[in-house]
């Protein structure tokens, strides 16, 4: 079987996300084709995962939460994974799916997905962008069609910085300056921002994940998209998708943290337990109505806060959802500087006496 759509990373994310939306896609003939999934750490933990990710009766994904004021709890069935490969045991084939059948790759590797080790040397790179440069080349050796890469890492314009940071490398390791240029003319290289909670794994395969959805992604000329479906959005800039997460859905958290820190609330204490304190609620409301949404209708944004902002609330009281204060509360002093502080400077014009006695304690 031919699959258009190569995915690096197995994580529970990708599960209820990526490969979810393709498969609802794909029932209606809304996605260019199933997907051959790629584990890049050699991971012995997961190697369990791989067979059950390509079953054919697929894997489960549970969707609990509350949406537009109702209760959501049903099981979806993913089926878009026709392949689960890993780069340390399949190398070979990897890179022929890459070189001959992929149009599309998607990349989710965590936190350090980026980071390089001196490695390229070898002939399977350690690091995931050791080895997409590899792939890239068996690619290109093969004819150079075009590519749409989706990186969905946690990373402000992902596809731009993977960009960069291949093209570097390309440099370093190979002197086919025709090389080099394809990376820059037939490679897209996509920026794109995704947005939802995936709170547990299932075994040997699934995910449990709110309902709330959003893969925003920059269009741009020679751009293919994964598929058509309505959490999939190809939006000409992404900036205000990437100011409503930063300063409702993490500033909500941030402010939430800051309570429960200085009031020495329960160490255990999630999200959805602290609104229970109605004066807690009632003082998160308040900032949002008065300081947040007013600094994005600064901007000509308060239709999309307003909206973002009740979305936002409903996830946070997920009955199913237990995310901890404590955890959130991690790195405090920095989320304060991104989330509140950064609000501040980016709507100057908007007075919040509540967010400034955070961010100047």
């Amino acid at each position: 079987m031919t699959t258009p759509i190569v995915q690096f990373g197995t994580s529970r994310f990708l599960q209820a996300h990526a490969d979810l939306f393709v498969s609802e896609a794909l029932k209606t003939g809304q996605a260019p084709g199933p997907i051959t999934i790629v584990q890049t750490t050699g991971s012995k933990e997961r190697a369990g995962r791989l067979a059950a990710l390509a079953r054919p009766e697929g894997f489960p994904v549970v969707i609990r939460g509350i949406q537009g004021g109702e209760r959501i709890d049903r099981t979806v069935q993913v089926t878009s994974v026709a392949r689960a490969l890993s780069t340390a045991e399949n190398w070979n084939e990897v890179r022929e799916i890459v070189a001959e059948e992929a149009e599309i790759l998607i990349s989710n590797t965590g936190d350090t997905g980026y980071q390089v080790s001196n490695d390229l040397v070898t002939d399977i790179p350690r690091s995931f962008p050791g080895k997409l440069l590899l792939l890239l080349k068996a690619r290109f050796d093969a004819g150079g069609r075009p590519l749409t890469i989706l990186p969905c890492e946690l990373v402000s314009r992902n596809g731009d910085a993977l960009k960069a940071l291949m093209l570097g490398l390309a440099a370093e390791r190979f002197e086919e300056s025709a090389f080099i240029d394809w990376l820059n003319k037939n490679v897209v290289w996509a920026n794109a921002l995704v947005d939802r909670i995936v709170s547990e794994p299932l075994e040997p395969a699934g995910a449990i994940a709110e309902p709330y959805a959003l893969w925003a992604i920059e269009n741009q000329p020679g751009l293919r998209s994964p598929c058509t479906h309505p959490s999939v959005k190809l939006v000409d800039d992404l900036t205000s998708y990437g100011k409503l997460k930063l300063h409702i859905l993490n500033l909500g958290h941030t402010v939430l943290a800051d309570l429960w820190l200085k009031e020495g609330r329960d160490p255990n204490e999630t999200v959805r337990e602290i609104l229970a304190d109605a004066s807690v609620a009632a003082r998160l409301d308040h900032i949002y109505q008065s300081e947040v949404i007013p600094a994005f209708a600064a901007k000509g944004l308060e239709n999309e806060a307003t909206t973002y902002a009740a979305a936002t609330l409903e996830r946070f009281r997920n009955p199913f959802l237990n995310h901890r204060l404590g955890d959130i509360a991690n790195h405090h002093r920095e989320k304060i500087e991104r989330r509140i502080v950064d609000l501040q400077r980016w709507s100057p014009s908007v007075s919040m006496p509540e967010l400034a006695a955070i961010s100047n304690q």
